[in-house]
């Protein structure tokens, strides 16, 4: 395809996940009740970490953000994508595009590096218990969470230049659910060799960062466990670091297969399955991920529920 075949897009089309008129009913009611659940239970941990006091630690305040990023990340995607599920009309303009784009980059990524910053807090409360509210003061917890937000920012704006640089597409539909780099550069006319590196070296970059401060924590995490004389020690750490494990396997393992292997046109079925798993599945499952293997969480669940009910009963 040469230049000359190069138009400029004012709004692209998004295919979907299906172009079967059978299965935008069951699509829409499926997708409508994960959003559901994703909402209440990433909110729903938000308010009960704010309203616990006894959660009040680094830990839940980490978790808080997190539950945070994962609503804010799926509703920018799964919002438009049921709108386009129920209705003909699955056009985006390019400006809402580019910034549906920036800001799911954001938000991914600030997931990315703040599963590494819960890793080094595992580290720190398993490691170094005695001194753990001291190490992970307020203010150290405020300057790594702004700081996991200032790197995505820097990063999802890389990825933005990136599809911004494309002088022109050969056409404006998007295999795909929503405006993602992949199928974006699979769209210009011209050469965009250049842009894929810089997405792999970027992607991959922010992966081996944090994927080596999530293995070189758990590694001395795993030494200080084995070195417990007490089996109840042993097992508690264990439990202390189960929930955050799952989740960095599944998260990982999803980005590791879409973004950190060489560009494919034909591959960009697969990578929407897949995408669908950790842009609409994961957030779902990360709240009930750590509320139903912590205990603090159950407790904390049950102390509002009760005092809901006392203060009903009372008036």
């Amino acid at each position: 395809m040469t230049e000359k075949n190069c138009t400029t897009v004012t709004e692209f089309i998004l295919l979907g996940l299906s172009d079967v008129p059978e299965l935008r009913v069951p699509l829409f009611l499926v997708f409508l009740l994960i959003y559901g659940v994703t909402v209440l239970a990433n909110l729903g941990m938000v308010a009960l970490i704010q309203l616990s006091s006894h959660l009040h630690t680094p830990m839940y305040f980490f978790l808080s953000h997190f539950s945070f990023v994962d609503f804010c990340y799926s509703s920018i995607i799964v919002a438009k994508m049921l709108a386009n599920i129920i209705t003909k009309n699955k056009a985006i303009s390019f400006q809402g595009c580019m910034v549906q784009l920036y800001l799911f980059c954001t938000y991914a990524i600030t997931e990315v590096f703040l599963l590494a910053v819960m890793a080094n807090d595992h580290f720190v409360v398993i490691c170094n218990p005695l001194l753990y509210m001291v190490i992970m003061s307020q203010k150290l917890c405020a300057e790594l969470v702004s700081g996991c937000y200032l790197l995505a920012l820097v990063s999802a704006l890389i990825h933005l230049c990136l599809t911004l640089e494309i002088p022109g597409c050969k056409s404006n539909v998007i295999n795909h659910f929503f405006c993602d780099l992949p199928p974006l550069l699979n769209l210009a006319c011209s050469d965009v060799t250049v842009n894929e590196l810089l997405l792999f070296i970027v992607v991959n970059f922010n992966e081996v960062i944090t994927i080596t401060i999530i293995l070189t924590s758990y590694l001395f995490i795993l030494i200080t466990i084995l070195k417990m004389y007490s089996a109840e020690g042993r097992c508690k750490g264990f439990s202390t670091c189960a929930s955050h494990l799952t989740a960095i396997v599944i998260f990982h393992r999803t980005i590791l297969f879409i973004y950190c292997h060489p560009s494919s046109g034909t591959s960009l079925d697969i990578d929407k399955v897949t995408t669908v798993f950790y842009t609409v599945v994961i957030p779902m499952l990360n709240p009930l991920i750590y509320s139903l293997r912590n205990k603090d969480m159950k407790e904390a669940l049950r102390k509002v529920v009760d005092s809901k009910m006392l203060s009903r009963m009372l008036t």
